[in-house]
């Protein structure tokens, strides 16, 4: 195809062009790989200014989205490219082959560093979804810093740099400016924007930032940082967002209830206990979606109102393909038998092969779990309504789940976004936090403490 790029992609292509650290926080659909695929064509055959270069993304993203980009534009024709995913010896293969970009999973960042054997030669990095690099004590962060110092040119793409709040941006911006802008430690970062929140005597808990800190770090950091928003640049379709209740039994009821308030429920089939507020929560999320996992981790199944709800959905839909995320494995398994049931065709989206099928419309159901498919896969061929069966607290994930399908190049007029809520139980506060973008997870220590 033709690459006819609109005025802000040719602003952002020649931003990444003049700027040799730079963070390009564009939201989602606002084309950020085709972006940087032109701008490194630029930097490779125009002026010279690199020779070789590393694109880390998530696993999906890396073995699809980035050679699709590539073959899809004309302009791009001359790029040669080398996928460095899957065993070890393929890894390997891929980094030995004679190629202008290498695309490697971000699951193994950290073994090309240090246990590749590969020289570490590369003069410019992207990293696609820079907030999986928000974590300062993990890894793969250790790692990259330690390559940190060879690399001429760093590019950090996302749509949601700080979908848990303020303290994110630390490492992702360390990665890039080897703490220029906000401070090589992470006290440091701490004591100049943040004050204490919750703490048990000396143990603290949590930081809330200090008065105006939201602006002072956006001003430390904005003179190598662009931010767009789908909605001004583009003519997006409508987003339409609704709920669809289901009500448990007055037993059911009684049972969910039981384990809030006491931490411990006795079922026929097995006893479930829930050791702290996360775990808890957790705990509920299973039972509002039907099925909960017993201490000797078998499943014992609750109630089907999620299932003869996603049912009524799909009938309602008279042919529509829908997208549907689940969070549990029991969820997908109890999803799949119901599917087998009604006769229904669907696939899980975790290979080439069912996104092209979904791609293509030959998908009427197709299930999708956020956390292993929710950052850059393009989905909105395929269809135009997402149900979430099992709600995630991460926002960072919903939002990134949803923008599979509102995004750029989505045909429909309409998307639509139906949540499958189980009244009365944690679904409930969990759709709130993310309405109101709450991203801390005090929110979900919040809702679990509540009525205890």
């Amino acid at each position: 195809m033709k690459y006819e790029p609109h005025s802000y992609q040719q602003y952002a292509t020649k931003y990444i062009e003049d700027n040799s650290v730079c963070a390009v926080l564009l939201d989602m659909g606002l084309g950020k790989t085709s972006i940087t695929l032109t701008a490194i064509n630029n930097l490779l055959f125009d002026y010279f200014d690199v020779h070789k270069i590393l694109v880390i993304a998530p696993l999906r993203v890396a073995r699809d989205t980035w050679s699709a980009e590539i073959k899809k534009w004309e302009h791009l024709k001359n790029l040669k490219y080398s996928i460095a995913v899957g065993t070890e010896q393929e890894r390997l293969s891929a980094l030995k082959a004679q190629a202008d970009i290498y695309i490697i999973n971000r699951e193994n960042v950290q073994w090309l560093i240090e246990s590749s054997g590969i020289p570490f030669d590369f003069e410019m990095v992207v990293v696609d979804e820079l907030s999986s690099f928000k974590n300062y004590q993990s890894k793969r962060f250790k790692a990259l810093m330690k390559a940190r110092p060879k690399i001429k040119r760093i590019v950090g793409l996302t749509g949601t740099p700080s979908s848990n709040g303020l303290m994110d941006l630390f490492a992702e911006f360390k990665l890039l400016d080897m703490g220029a802008r906000l401070g090589r430690f992470i006290g440091q970062y701490r004591n100049t924007y943040f004050t204490p929140d919750k703490r048990n005597g000396q143990i603290v808990f949590s930081y809330k930032p200090l008065p105006n800190a939201e602006d002072a770090i956006y001003k430390q950091i904005s003179d190598i940082s662009i931010s767009m928003k789908s909605t001004d640049y583009l003519k997006m379709p409508e987003l339409i967002s609704s709920e669809y209740k289901v009500q448990l039994s007055l037993k059911e009821q009684k049972a969910y209830d039981n384990l809030k308030s006491e931490l411990l429920l006795n079922l026929p089939n097995g006893e479930i206990t829930a050791a702290n507020a996360a775990a808890l929560s957790g705990k509920l999320c299973q039972m509002a979606n039907g099925a909960i996992y017993s201490d000797d981790k078998n499943t014992i199944e609750i109630h089907n109102r999620k299932l003869d709800a996603l049912e009524d959905i799909i009938e309602s839909a008279n042919g529509k393909p829908l997208l549907v995320a689940y969070w549990f494995k029991h969820d997908l398994a109890r999803i799949e038998k119901r599917l087998h049931e009604l006769h229904i065709s669907f696939a899980k989206l975790d290979s080439s092969d069912s996104i092209r099928r979904w791609n293509n419309g030959e998908l009427p159901v197709a299930l999708i779990h956020p956390a292993s498919a929710g950052h850059g896969l393009n989905l909105q061929n395929g269809g135009s309504t997402i149900v979430w069966f099992g709600l995630t607290w991460s926002l960072e994930l919903y939002q990134q789940t949803n923008a599979r399908l509102w995004r750029q190049g989505q045909s429909a007029k309409t998307v639509v976004i139906q949540h499958i809520l189980t009244s009365g139980t944690i679904d409930e506060q969990i759709m709130k936090a993310l309405q109101t973008k709450n991203k801390t997870q005090s929110a979900l220590i919040d809702a679990v403490k509540a009525n205890l």
